[in-house]
């Protein structure tokens, strides 16, 4: 008894964008996106939306066993309508950056093969912008590289087109939920995007997750906006920003929610508007980059374990830290709203679980070199003790 509506090949933001819009009558109350997103192609899942909030979690696995346990034929969907989602979402897009027509910077850009090419060069083309694409056409192989943007391997070619005839440079993943942005000096992590967009804003609320750099937190405060460090996770940071009602989320992954003149989700295409807006307005983005704080960040490090055993190890972890080796570097506080963030005198620690695979994520930051190295020398060195000791 349910309407269906059915949108076709669509990029993930054009999937949440459906249930914001009037489809004669019908505001839908759900959505499903089919999507792998920047896994690889034997892999395959469902994004799904419920009255506008994502659903996820201990909520997708029992759906799973209600499903398993479900004994009678599923009868074949009579009441579909196709709609025009495409055309509707790339109209809206254009309406809202007018301004940006005919804009002379030169724009590279990078699909990946993924579903971001199928709105990327109508965009691009309606705003008359000045742009070079690479790997448009979707292909679920993936025959040029894979669609992972936080993977400095698969930004390789598109790092070589902005060299060469670009001024800018984006890269899309799988679904096109997921971004990277690139300048001759600089490969923009979410969390600075984050510290960029938010200057357009009059005091945000900004929520960023336990990978986000100390400066993006720090820098955020300094300019007046309110900062909150959150759960990893695109589902967890949109449930957390409609509970405070946030302009700006961010992961380092780049993931960017904009509920700031859009309606809340991430979408990489919205973000690259976004970008080239603040481009536009004169902004230096390298410029402004150089007048941070400097830090040395190490990327996300998996260490590999079981499924079974990554929580346990964590709370083993917590337990370790209550009364840490007298070699362990001088600890200010921890942050344990997801995994452990450990705040030392100069910079700080992160080990969390996977929501995803069998592995423990870590990341260190300090304001030297040296200390990051002794910092990931001392989280790892708890991690191979809580191991031993489960």
């Amino acid at each position: 008894g349910k309407k269906v509506l059915d949108m076709g090949l669509v990029p993930t933001p054009v999937n949440y964008f459906t249930n914001y819009q009037d489809w004669n009558g019908i505001t839908p109350s759900a959505s499903v996106m089919i999507t792998g997103s920047h896994n690889p192609s034997e892999y395959n899942g469902f994004k799904i939306t419920i009255n506008k909030a994502p659903f996820f979690g201990e909520d997708i696995y029992a759906l799973g066993r209600e499903c398993e346990a479900m004994d009678f034929p599923l009868k074949v969907a009579r009441d579909v309508t196709k709609i025009d989602a495409l055309t509707r979402y790339v109209d809206f897009l254009v309406s809202e950056f007018q301004h940006l027509k005919g804009m002379p910077s030169r724009i590279v850009y990078d699909c990946g093969n993924g579903v971001a090419g199928v709105v990327t060069e109508r965009i691009f083309g309606a705003l008359e912008l000045n742009t070079k694409g690479l790997f448009v056409d979707p292909d679920g192989t993936f025959p040029n590289h894979h669609p992972d943007p936080s993977d400095e391997h698969n930004l390789e070619d598109i790092k070589k087109l902005l060299a060469t005839d670009g001024d800018i440079a984006f890269a899309y993943d799988g679904d096109a939920d997921r971004i990277a942005v690139l300048t001759h000096k600089n490969n923009i992590k979410g969390d600075m995007m984050a510290l960029l967009y938010a200057m357009k804003m009059d005091k945000p609320t900004v929520v960023g997750e336990v990978k986000c750099s100390q400066v993006m937190y720090d820098e955020l405060e300094r300019r007046g906006a309110k900062a909150i460090m959150y759960k990893t996770g695109h589902s967890n940071l949109k449930v957390k920003m409609q509970e405070v009602n946030a302009d700006l989320a961010c992961e380092v992954s780049g993931h960017v929610f904009f509920k700031n003149r859009y309606f809340g989700y991430d979408d990489a295409i919205y973000a690259t508007l976004r970008m080239l807006e603040l481009i536009h307005d004169g902004i230096d983005l390298d410029a402004e980059l150089a007048k941070l704080p400097q830090v040395f960040s190490t990327e996300e490090i998996k260490v590999h374990t079981t499924e079974s055993e990554k929580f346990k190890i964590i709370n083993r972890v917590k337990e370790l830290l209550q009364t840490p080796p007298n070699s362990f570097p001088k600890i200010k506080n921890i942050i344990d709203v997801d995994g452990v963030r450990i705040n030392f005198e100069h910079g700080w620690g992160l080990v969390r679980a996977s929501n995803t695979t069998p592995v423990l994520v870590t990341r260190f930051e300090s304001t030297s070199q040296e200390e990051a190295k002794l910092y990931e020398k001392a989280i790892n060195d708890l991690i191979l003790e809580a191991k031993n000791s489960l």
